[in-house]
């Protein structure tokens, strides 16, 4: 078959989505995530990108009663892990000091949660 040139108001191969040399949302958010800030620590000045203050900051964050700042650690590390949930045949990776830590935890966090709706 030969090739035929397209009449008017027909469309051939892929239709144009985007106009050419732009960028898409991916690109444009992993460009933006690595570009550098300068931060103050321990009263240094250093140059990190904005995809590393953010990791900080959200760890930081979930280290106080933040139960929000929490999931989204444990969202963040269950994706990276690659696991939805730990498998019941795989042993536990904590010892009984970190379960009872983990506890007296979730019962503040719980607590904070409480007076805060309150």
């Amino acid at each position: 078959m030969a090739n035929r040139p397209a009449t008017p108001g027909s469309r051939r191969g892929n239709p144009v989505i985007r106009a050419c040399g732009s960028k898409n949302l991916k690109t444009l958010l992993s460009e933006a995530l690595n570009e550098p800030v300068i931060v103050t620590e321990n009263g240094r000045r250093r140059k990190i990108t904005k995809r590393e203050a953010i990791v900080r900051q959200v760890v930081d964050c979930s280290a106080t009663p933040d139960l929000r700042a929490v999931r989204i650690v444990f969202d963040l590390l269950r994706d990276i892990e690659g696991k939805s949930e730990p498998a019941s045949h795989e042993p536990s990776a904590f010892t009984a000091a970190d379960e009872e830590v983990i506890e007296q935890l979730k019962a503040r966090l719980l607590r904070k949660q409480e007076e805060f709706d309150e």
